[in-house]
């Protein structure tokens, strides 16, 4: 299996503090993880700190 983070980082709010949103966003995420199973197939899609979407994670098979 394989874990994928994938983020835009030309968002409004990536673009004005890239550090402090992609911070923010690999906090939200790291504590949610333990809501979904961690299975090929699992993921979301991933949002800045006004709700735009701007990436997404997911699982994947890495057959």
């Amino acid at each position: 299996m394989r874990f994928i983070l994938e983020v835009t980082m030309d968002d409004e709010a990536l673009a004005k503090d890239p550090a402090g949103e992609l911070g923010r966003i690999l906090r939200y995420w790291g504590g949610n993880l333990r809501h979904y199973a961690l299975e090929p197939g699992d993921g979301a899609v991933i949002h800045d700190s006004e709700y735009r979407e701007v990436g997404r994670w997911g699982i994947d098979d890495a057959t």
